[in-house]
């Protein structure tokens, strides 16, 4: 196999970051530090976090939104339905 050039590592060694990792015990960089209690703490500020990348929509998409599923909704129910009065007369028919 090559190498690149000007590698430092080599095969048996591997990586320099990982020996001082292993030589140093930590796992996890700063998650290895706390306990439970830091780690739902830490959980719950990147949930705030994420929260407020989040792009809202204002009341008038939402009523827009809101309209239009529940449209779909009915017109599905709409459907379902005369396509099961359709089946239910078609086994009335074939069995009597």
């Amino acid at each position: 196999m090559t190498e690149a050039l000007g590698s430092t590592a080599t095969p048996e060694s591997g990586r320099p970051e990982d020996e001082v990792a292993a030589r140093k015990g930590r796992r996890g960089g700063k998650r290895g530090k706390k306990g439970p209690f830091g780690r739902l703490a830490l959980f719950y500020r990147q949930i705030v976090a994420e929260l407020r990348k989040v792009v809202w929509p204002t009341r008038g998409q939402l009523s827009t939104y809101t309209t239009v599923v529940i449209v779909f909704v009915v017109i599905v129910i709409g459907l379902v339905t005369v396509i099961d009065y359709g089946f239910t007369n078609a086994v009335k028919y074939v069995f009597g």
